[in-house]
Formats: C-alpha cells, structure tokens, sequence
C-alpha cells in the first residue's frame, strides 16, 4: 500500500493542475456553506419572508440540523471532485503513464488500487474539512452547545463520505471508460446533472406506480443525504439513513470497480 501510495505522490505533488482545481473547490465549498446566514440576511433585507419566520430565523447551523444541512448542500459541488478525478485518470491514457507503470512492474489490479487510495484519501480529506467547518459554524450561531446535541445527526457525515468516495469511483469509470478529457468531462456533467435526473423525473410521472428509477446510479448516490430544508416549512423530511440505500451504493461502487478493471484488462495500454 505505500508502494501504491508513493507512485501516486510522485504523480500529483508536481502536477500543478490537480492543487489549483482541489484548492478552488474547498474554497468554494467553504464560502458556500458557511456563507447561509449572509444569503438568509440578505432575503431578510429585501422584504423574505415565510409565513411569518424571517430567512435568518432558520436554524440552519443549529446543531441537531446543522450536519444534515451542511452535508445535503455540500453534494452539490461533488461534481468538481469528480472533474479532477477525470482529469487525473484521463492524463493517464494522453501521457502514458499507465504503460510506464506497467513496464515499471506495476500490474493493472496495483494501479487501480493506487487510484482507490487516491479517491478514499480525497474523500476523506473532504468529509474530515466538512466536520470542521460544520463545528466551527455550529459553535458561532447554534444557540446550544454541548457534546449531548453536538453529535445528533451525525450519521450523516459518514453518509457524506460515502456520497462522495462511489461518485469519486464513479468517476473514474468515466474517465477509464472515455479516456479523452474533454468528452469524460462532458459526460460526467451531462450524466449526472442532467441526463439521469430529468430521465428519473420524466419516469417518475410517466410510471407513478412504480420506484425503479431510484436505483439509477447517481439516484442511489444523491438519495443517501436527501433535502432537509423542508422541514422548515413544517413538511416531512427524510433525516436518517436507510440500510438497504447505503447496500445499493456500495454495490454501485463494486460494480464501478470492476467495469474500470475490465477496461484496465481488456484495452491495450501498450
């Protein structure tokens, strides 16, 4: 494992492409999730208001509500992760590294670990900047504090991990599948914001009666941490995890490994 974990240091810690498009997502992350109370003032000065709460009566940071919250809002901006993964694995085919690797003795299995490495410490790099600026935020507006309410709802930061680490491996299949980093880009983006949710919505009028279409692959991913904001306006919302959803995403991310071994066993990297 340090092999594998030394091969892809020596790869990213030049490539200064990687560190600009990482840095640039967790700022963004960063201004966008802890930037809520100034977007909830700002519909406060401009007259928002709902049913008579004020935008920032909502307890957004509340601890209690403030991982789901927070988790819900950060998958959004997966998506950019995904791009970098795209590019790293793309780079692979247009440099040739991935023959130099396998000339260097590495075998295909070994280099797809190596990648499995990458994308596990990125997810957790990620969930672990997440818990630290959900305390930070918490413990700046959430009116209580307190290790007995600090930790409610926590299940959803591992939830989180697991949202992000299948869509990393989800990724990589792409970029393995596509090799060429413009159209794995566009592919990733049109698949997952557009193609497979309009297709779920479209099948979800069409076929009322039935749910299929929540096991798509992005479906499964996305419906771990599913929209919190409405319990605000007093509606139901889903805030705990279900067993058989986080089986299905961790098959998604089985099948997603071996589709990307076979392209890695069955195309010529010669």
């Amino acid at each position: 494992m340090n092999r594998l974990l030394t091969i892809e240091w020596l790869k990213l810690k030049h490539y200064r492409p990687f560190w600009i498009l990482t840095g640039l997502y967790f700022l963004l992350l960063s201004l966008v999730c802890s930037g809520m109370m100034f977007y909830f003032e700002y519909l406060e000065s401009r007259g928002a208001s709902f049913e008579g709460i004020t935008p920032s009566m909502i307890p957004f940071y509340d601890f209690a509500d403030i991982w789901h919250n927070i988790t819900y809002l950060a998958t959004f901006f997966k998506i950019f992760l995904g791009f970098v993964v795209v590019i790293s694995i793309c780079n692979e085919w247009s440099f040739r590294t991935i023959q130099q690797n396998i000339i260097d003795g590495l075998d295909k299995w070994e280099f797809l670990a190596s990648k499995l490495i990458i994308l596990f410490l990125l997810a957790l790099v990620n969930v672990f900047f997440i818990f630290i600026l959900g305390l930070i935020l918490g413990s700046i507006y959430s009116p209580v504090i307190g290790l007995d309410v600090m930790f409610i709802n926590f299940e959803f930061i591992p939830a989180y991990f697991l949202d992000v680490f299948v869509f990393l491996i989800f990724s990589l299949f792409v970029g393995m599948l596509i090799k060429k980093t413009g159209f794995a880009i566009v592919l990733l983006a049109l698949y997952g914001l557009f193609i497979e949710p309009i297709g779920v919505l479209i099948l979800s009028n069409v076929y009322e009666q039935y749910t299929f279409y929540e096991y798509f692959p992005i479906s499964a991913i996305n419906k771990l941490i599913t929209l919190p904001y409405t319990k605000y306006a007093f509606q139901e919302v889903k805030d705990y995890l279900v067993w058989h959803e986080v089986l299905l995403v961790l098959a998604y991310s089985v099948v997603f490994l071996y589709l990307s071994f076979r392209i890695l066993k069955t195309r010529d990297v010669a």
